[in-house]
């Protein structure tokens, strides 16, 4: 049996760039569901990044898996970080925890205007990715949600979590405003277990689709060993 994959979207995510991610693994993968994001059916959003973490916590604890992947991408990587140190206090460890396009937890900086000034949110999210829809009513959407995410981030306290047992892989893309090949390659001290990190080509988020960060991915994440 290959292992179950819990897929969390970054700042302002919809999932819609990870579903080459998704596809790669095909059925193995699932999107987590962030509180309120895809309308009252989900609840109401979250009021804290707490929040988020407990919610992904159930969404995963409720699949029954005993060895569970989490994927995180940007925003995603810490709450998949948060959420395995949780699931570890259930006796629940991961397989592996990969955060990708995220510094590591004591190296996290969320610049205040991004959750001040829907201006300058808009730059952050153009450098970040380029194809982003600068225009119309989906992008409003974004910035509402990408700016409620980051104001959560900041709630984010890294020593209330980890150091995890679980293994970590962390990825960027080689030209990735946001993080440094020496800054994903600390991510080894939120870690007791194995840890393996990489640059791929693209950006922030085109690296989600680079068939060489899948094939990476498929060959670092362990194979479940269930009792």
């Amino acid at each position: 049996m290959g292992p179950d994959i819990a897929v969390l979207p970054g700042a302002g995510s919809f999932g819609g760039e990870l579903r080459p991610l998704m596809r790669a693994f095909e059925s193995s993968a699932w999107l987590v569901c962030y509180p309120g994001r895809f309308g009252e059916d989900f609840g109401q959003p979250a009021s804290s990044f707490d929040q988020v973490v407990q919610s992904c916590v159930e969404q995963v604890t409720n699949r029954r898996i005993l060895r569970p992947v989490l994927v995180g991408h940007s925003f995603g990587a810490y709450v998949a970080f948060a959420a395995a140190a949780e699931l570890e206090k259930r006796a629940i460890e991961s397989t592996a925890v990969v955060v990708v396009g995220a510094m590591p937890p004591h190296l996290l900086s969320v610049p205040d205007s991004v959750t001040r000034s829907r201006a300058d949110l808009a730059v952050y999210l153009d450098e970040m990715n380029p194809e982003f829809n600068s225009s119309g009513e989906w992008r409003e959407v974004i910035i509402d949600t990408a700016m409620s995410d980051l104001t959560l981030l900041r709630g984010f306290d890294p020593a209330r979590y980890g150091p995890l047992r679980s293994t970590i892989l962390a990825a960027r893309g080689e030209t990735d405003p946001l993080t440094t090949t020496v800054g994903i390659a600390e991510w080894d001290q939120a870690t007791r277990g194995g840890f393996a990190h990489q640059d791929f080509p693209g950006g922030h988020t085109e690296l989600l689709s680079d068939a060489a960060f899948l094939t990476w991915l498929r060959e670092e994440i362990p194979v479940p060993v269930h009792p």
